[in-house]
Order: C-alpha cells, then sequence, then structure tokens
C-alpha cells in the first residue's frame, strides 16, 4: 500500500491495523508483535546480546509451537496478538517460578539469568497497572454488571481478562477481586 510517498508493509497474516490519527493525514501504524519480536531478535544478533537472543528464540519458538498446535482442521491462521500476549505472561510467569526455586538453592547466577529474561520479555507487553488502578477498574466492573458473591467471581475474572488483557497483573487482580466480593 502506498500512501503519499510513504510505503506501508501490510500482510494480512499478521492482522496490522491502520487508522488516521484525528482527520489528519498520520498514519499510525500498528504492528504484529510478531513483526517486532523479529525486528528485536534481527537487532539483537547484530548486536550480539546473547540473553535477548535466547529470550527471543525463545519466544518465536513458543510462538511457532503454539501456532502448529492451533491449526487444525480447517484453520490455517496462527495464534493472534492478544494470545501471543497471554503466552508471553506465561513465559514471565514460569521464569518467576523458576527464580523462586533457584532462591531456595542459592543460585544467584541462574536467578540473574532468569530476571535477564523477564526484562527481555516484558519490553513486548503493555505497562502492568498498579494496585490502585486495578482495584478502580474491579469495582467498576463490580458495580456495572452488579457482581455480588463469590459465585460471580468467574464472571468477574472473564470480564477482567476481556477487557484489560495484558495491563493487569491476574493473580493480584484475583485477590482484590476475592476480597470486595466476600
Amino acid at each position: 500500500m502506498y500512501s503519499q510517498g510513504l510505503v506501508v508493509f501490510h500482510d494480512k497474516s499478521y492482522n496490522n491495523n491502520f487508522s488516521l490519527k484525528n482527520d489528519s493525514a498520520e498514519w499510525i501504524i500498528k504492528m504484529s508483535l510478531r513483526i517486532i519480536i523479529e525486528d528485536k531478535y534481527k537487532n539483537a544478533i547484530k548486536a550480539k546480546n546473547t540473553i535477548e537472543i535466547n529470550t527471543l528464540r525463545l519466544i518465536k519458538s513458543a510462538i511457532k509451537d503454539r501456532d502448529i498446535s492451533n491449526r487444525s482442521g480447517d484453520n490455517n491462521k496462527g495464534i493472534v496478538d492478544l494470545e501471543i500476549l497471554s503466552l508471553l505472561q506465561n513465559l514471565i510467569k514460569q521464569r518467576k517460578d523458576s527464580i523462586d526455586s533457584f532462591k531456595v538453592a542459592s543460585r544467584n547466577d541462574l536467578i540473574a539469568v532468569e530476571q535477564g529474561e523477564i526484562d527481555v520479555i516484558r519490553q513486548f507487553l503493555p505497562q502492568q497497572l498498579n494496585e490502585e488502578d486495578t482495584e478502580k477498574i474491579i469495582e467498576k466492573i463490580i458495580s456495572e454488571n452488579n457482581f455480588y458473591t463469590l459465585k460471580d467471581m468467574g464472571g468477574l475474572m472473564k470480564n477482567l481478562k476481556s477487557s484489560h488483557a495484558g495491563s493487569i497483573d491476574m493473580a493480584l487482580a484475583g485477590k482484590i477481586a476475592k476480597s470486595k466480593l466476600s
């Protein structure tokens, strides 16, 4: 797609979105996480940053594995950015669990490696909301949907996950929601 001398790459398989900002001629390009990860990987190779290279390889491999498992029958599409965000959050959770195990074993060298991997993965996630903002969002969802008891916890968490995917720590949200609903 060409626009006033600007070359814009668009590949439907990556689900890129293009939009006009405030009726101006400025194009906003929302790049796919796949493209961003691939670009960061190439830059890490050029910079010879081994922790970043290894972590990005791990991310690319996890995405490819999920793509393959997602393809079934007539579905030839890979996973979308929302699923990639979920996958990245799972990778961070795995690293945090490993750090806890390494602390027990006093393996500070491995703790540093895992923390470095977490730092690389976090750059692809939206900024996490703090506890106060998370609490406000939960209170708003509770009041809008008339959630009152712990039986409503599933509906609350589902609503929260669909509306704020990637930006809320779900473990923290679960604790806050439990205290609000009990």
